[in-house]
């Protein structure tokens, strides 16, 4: 694949904190590349940088085959961006938003409408900024950062502090502006929205990429314990206690638990395959959850669990 992105030993310090160390990935072109990390991990200088707002303290970029910094107004009707926060102009509606941001690029008005469309929001055209919701705000900053029909479009955080379904509908509008061709780089604190988004991911900590790979690889090479739950009734826990020690196969190393919370019995195992072969010949499927690793698992194991303000 093309790289639309190319990232080189990229470093940025602020005083004596290295806040991105020796960062390198590429991107390919029509890619969903994701860039996850907790807070403090350097997503958003990383970004930055990329986009031409930060200059490296060493480190080269390129987007497109040409360097963003210092700013390269070649490369300003090629790239869009949607920063982490958001400010519009006040008391206008959300089509005049539009229409000023095209004025800034000497685009005519007309776009503002298709764009409207393609976030969701023709009926909130006539809508002042200010009165519309969180979600509907982000997917207009969304709209404003593709007036110029940019071929790579950079997204901070775009569903933070959305409600669940605002997010979902946040989704499908991102996997339409990839569907046509647009290189996409997200960064977010959502493991669920990485999972179902990109086509691979980086996961940062402290400056660094940990790991980078496609969503599904990253966690099949996790080697995780699946969680295995039935509904109370159709096994005690001694019970299965008992068919777990009963079982061949097991690990020493990771033993498998048994755990019971108020509903179900929950079975925490490295051999899923016996397990549920012996539940099936118990007939104690009722109910049955099966729960294997996720990225969130993955980003867990790499970053570590504790709390970061």
């Amino acid at each position: 694949m093309t790289p639309a992105i190319v990232v080189r030993d990229l470093v940025k310090r602020y005083g004596d904190l290295v806040a991105v160390n020796g960062v390198s990935f590429e991107v390919g072109d029509g890619e969903f590349f994701g860039i996850l990390g907790p807070n403090g991990a350097g997503k958003t200088t990383t970004l930055e940088m990329i986009e031409g707002l930060r200059e490296p303290d060493s480190g080269t970029v390129e987007i497109l085959g040409q360097s963003p910094y210092p700013r390269n107004s070649a490369l300003l009707s090629r790239i869009g961006v949607q920063l982490q926060a958001s400010a519009f102009f006040e008391r206008l509606t959300a089509r005049e938003q539009i229409s000023t941001f095209a004025a800034l690029y000497d685009l005519p008005s007309t776009r503002s409408d298709e764009l409207l469309e393609m976030v969701g929001l023709t009926d909130k055209a006539g809508t002042r900024t200010e009165k519309l919701s969180g979600g509907q705000a982000q997917r207009l900053a969304i709209a404003c950062a593709l007036i110029q029909d940019p071929q790579v479009v950079f997204l901070d955080e775009p569903s933070a502090a959305l409600d669940p379904q605002a997010r979902r509908n946040l989704w499908e509008v991102l996997r339409e502006i990839n569907s046509r061709g647009k290189t996409v780089v997200l960064t977010t604190h959502y493991m669920d929205e990485a999972e179902n988004l990109c086509d691979r991911v980086a996961i940062m900590d402290a400056g660094e990429i940990l790991r980078l790979g496609p969503p599904a690889e990253l966690v099949r090479g996790l080697d995780a314990p699946v969680r295995i739950s039935v509904e109370h009734g159709m096994l005690s826990e001694p019970a299965a206690r008992q068919m777990l020690a009963d079982l061949p196969g097991a690990d020493v190393d990771r033993p498998d638990t048994v755990e019971e919370d108020i509903s179900s019995i929950i079975i925490t195992t490295t051999r899923p395959s016996p397990v549920l072969s012996e539940l099936a010949a118990r007939d104690a499927l009722a109910g049955l959850q099966v729960r294997g690793a996720t990225l969130e698992d993955v980003f867990l194991d790499l970053t570590g669990r504790e709390y970061r303000a």
